[in-house]
């Protein structure tokens, strides 16, 4: 992480919303999901948001090599938004507090505020990150085939 990664560092992100993005398309093998109505699904909301975080802190980070992973979302959802509208996401990096950084947010689609709330993340090393993922599913794979003997 760089010196420059504070708090108090502020950010906008504009993304467009496609047909691509509402709720039908969120979980495609979920009949419930395929009959309801085609707005920004509560899912890919919160992804712009992670989204907007990763795009904001990324110049402050030694990127690639440093990376973030969301740890936890706190949002609300309160209003709906269809396809062709502009969700604007605003955030605040709030506290850096080691690798853990807290943002608080807030959406907007241009006539309604659509979303608020924190969102946190953590720095992570993607080398040990995998490393750590690897040796997992090593353990995965052991215990299946120790089950199957």
């Amino acid at each position: 992480m760089k010196d420059s990664l504070r708090p108090g560092l502020t950010f906008d992100f504009t993304y467009a919303v496609p047909d691509n993005r509402t709720v039908p398309f969120l979980l495609t093998e979920s009949p419930e999901f395929q009959e309801m109505p085609r707005v920004l699904a509560t899912g890919f909301m919160v992804g712009l948001v992670e989204w907007a975080c990763i795009q904001a802190i990324n110049p402050h980070l030694d990127w690639p090599r440093e990376q973030t992973l969301g740890i936890a979302v706190c949002l609300t959802h309160t209003a709906a938004t269809p396809p062709g509208h502009t969700v604007t996401v605003k955030g605040k990096l709030e506290k850096v507090e080691g690798r853990k950084l807290t943002f608080s947010v807030s959406a907007d689609d241009g006539i309604d505020q659509i979303s608020e709330g924190t969102h946190e993340r953590f720095v992570i090393d993607i080398k040990k990150f995998n490393d750590k993922i690897s040796t997992k599913i090593d353990r995965a794979v052991n215990r299946l085939n120790e089950k199957i003997e």
